[in-house]
């Protein structure tokens, strides 16, 4: 994927990819170009070699601020997916762009600042981490617009916020802080300096085996759904694939060594 003028992508040597929303100008709002730009990053990163964690920001004052309010003027073209079209697995197109994150085989963590409103909040909380600045604006703003949050928000926030607690938050779409929404689950870490933390954070899931990440957000990704009896059958399927396998030994032989190990990449 090339580099544009909505996002850009990083590829560390340790495996950890830089992914930014450079917009800054518009503070990263949603257009139907940033859609597009989002949905190619996500296919960009599913075929790259290497990857091992992934730190989602965005340039500029804000995280994303949100859908850019000139989609209220634009009229769909005739030949534009309606929204119940399962345009991309699950997901419409606007879905998948949160929901990716998720879909993707290696840990996400985003690093928030500045502004995260109604889609870029629902993209933020399709990372499996969240790191995020005490001063962060933040809001499930649909409401406010007249609108319901359907960017993959009421599957993400599953587990993540208390049920009461997210229904005052839909249904009233106040704003509250990056330093309250760890409280309220929608932060993980809460940090002076988000990149810098959610850099360190992938940077450490990096150093670990590549197969057994993987396999451990497969785990995650089916843990709320699946029944007990699937779950356990699951864990040992994943566990079977990975024991003895050569990055297993190596993580066992570099700690046991107390030096950094070298993995195979998947």
């Amino acid at each position: 994927m090339q580099d544009n003028d909505r996002i850009s992508i990083e590829l560390g040597a340790d495996g950890v990819a830089q992914v930014r929303f450079t917009r800054a100008d518009k503070m990263n709002a949603l257009d139907q170009a940033m859609f597009n730009a989002i949905i190619d990053a996500g296919r960009a990163l599913h075929k790259m070699k290497g990857l091992r964690a992934v730190v989602l920001s965005g340039e500029g004052r804000a995280f994303c601020a949100g859908l850019d309010l000139s989609n209220f003027a634009r009229a769909p073209s005739p030949d534009e997916p309606g929204l119940t079209e399962r345009t991309h697995g699950n997901s419409n197109r606007a879905q998948q762009a949160a929901m990716l994150w998720r879909k993707l085989p290696v840990p996400v963590i985003a690093a928030v600042h500045g502004v995260c409103f109604g889609g870029g909040l629902q993209i933020a909380s399709g990372a499996d981490i969240r790191v995020v600045h005490p001063d962060t604006r933040m809001a499930i703003m649909e409401l406010k617009w007249g609108l319901v949050p359907d960017m993959g928000g009421y599957a993400l926030w599953r587990g993540l916020v208390r049920d009461d607690v997210l229904r005052e938050l839909v249904y009233t779409n106040r704003e509250f802080t990056g330093a309250e929404a760890q409280g309220l689950g929608l932060a993980t870490h809460v940090s002076e300096d988000p990149l810098a933390k959610a850099t360190a954070i992938a940077s450490e899931i990096a150093n670990r085996n590549p197969h057994a990440i993987r396999a451990a957000k497969r785990l995650h990704a089916g843990m709320v759904e699946r029944g007990t009896d699937a779950i356990l059958l699951e864990e040992s399927i994943e566990q079977h694939a990975i024991m003895r396998s050569r990055n297993q030994v190596e993580a066992v032989m570099a700690g046991m060594e107390k030096r950094k190990p070298n993995f195979e990449d998947v």
